[in-house]
């Protein structure tokens, strides 16, 4: 039997993705703490650190360490573009066969990365943290969090208690499979899921910031909501959004058909006035609603085809394919003779 590897062979054993934004005065704290982490466990490892346009002395503190360890990579952006970019930029940099995520802040602790790995070892493609003792505000961060994490819960089907944690380990497969784009950044297990992949959730230590201040507040609400939209559309629909545009206009469509059938039939048999009937307008209406709404679905999936077919994308995702070696051609040369 012959494997076939179906993703180019990693050159490091692990990468650890931080996005770094006016963190300077952590950055060096958590650098050693994540030497004193992994080196034990004897893996070849790189660290991922993404500078996310900091304002601060944040690129300077790295810069300075790289200079005696040469695990470090750095990657510097032109401006400020968000966390999740942040995290994409690192992925893409990434070269090892396992990637964890975490943030730069040391809220997440180093120590907790071994154990993530060896549910990786054991079979996990996804190791997601829960942060079960939150050291964080109640009322703007932890309860917005809980009614989130519900909501994202119940609508995408992965069923996770935080999936704010940045904390997060992965096969290479999944991490190369990632597109992040808005603040799809805290989807990522609900994404990964999506194409089938093992998830698996594991209690980390939260610890309490000591430096700085965080970056986002309250108002990203909205923008988690919008995304979730977009999250659960890809899910179920992108491969045939007709289905969705297609039957809400052939709903509204046959609704506003049944009233103007039922007005015709007022006027026809009971001569009454339709002129100022409100029902004659919302009928009209919801005919003209569905057949945009058709059209929509028409037009999307023209665009899904072309994504799909002009980047060369499957509706399917392969974790491996073994081949035989191939049947012989002895049986036909006895045949023959």
């Amino acid at each position: 039997m012959q494997i076939e590897d179906l993703q180019q062979a990693p050159a490091l054993a692990l990468s650890v993705v931080i996005p770094v934004y006016n963190e300077e005065e952590n950055v060096p704290l958590l650098l050693a703490e994540l030497h004193g982490a992994l080196d034990p466990t004897g893996l070849s490892y790189e660290l991922v650190c993404v500078d996310d346009g900091s304002r601060d002395g944040s690129y300077a503190a790295l810069l300075e360490a790289s200079r005696g360890d040469p695990s470090l990579v750095l990657v510097r952006f032109r401006r400020n573009f968000g966390q999740t970019a942040a995290l994409q930029a690192g992925l893409d940099a990434a070269r090892g066969a396992k990637v964890v995520l975490m943030d730069a802040d040391l809220q997440n602790d180093p120590a907790d990365i071994p154990r993530m790995l060896a549910l990786l070892d054991e079979g996990y493609d996804l190791v997601a943290g829960w942060r079960a003792n939150r050291q964080d505000a109640f009322l703007n961060r932890k309860l917005p969090s809980m009614i989130a994490n519900r909501i994202i819960s119940v609508t995408t089907g992965v069923k996770l208690h935080d999936y704010g944690c940045t904390l997060k380990a992965m096969t290479r497969e999944v991490a190369k499979e990632l597109r992040l784009y808005g603040e799809m950044h805290r989807f990522i297990p609900a994404i990964a899921g999506w194409v089938g992949v093992s998830v698996k959730e594991l209690a980390v230590n939260h610890r309490a910031r000591r430096f700085g201040v965080s970056k986002y507040g309250i108002g990203r609400t909205v923008r988690v909501v919008l995304d979730l939209i977009t999250v659960r559309f890809m899910q179920s629909y992108l491969v045939r959004p007709m289905q969705v545009f297609g039957l809400a206009g052939l709903v509204s469509g046959f609704l506003g058909f049944v009233l103007c059938l039922a007005l015709v039939v007022e006027k026809l048999l009971y001569h009454q006035n339709l002129a100022a009937r409100p029902l004659l307008l919302l009928g009209v209406l919801l005919i003209v609603v569905g057949v945009q709404l058709l059209s929509l679905g028409l037009v999307a999936d023209v665009l899904s085809r072309t994504y799909h077919e002009s980047q060369n994308k499957r509706a399917y995702h392969v974790r491996q394919l073994v081949r035989g070696a191939g049947r012989r051609g002895g049986a036909a040369a006895e045949a023959d003779g």
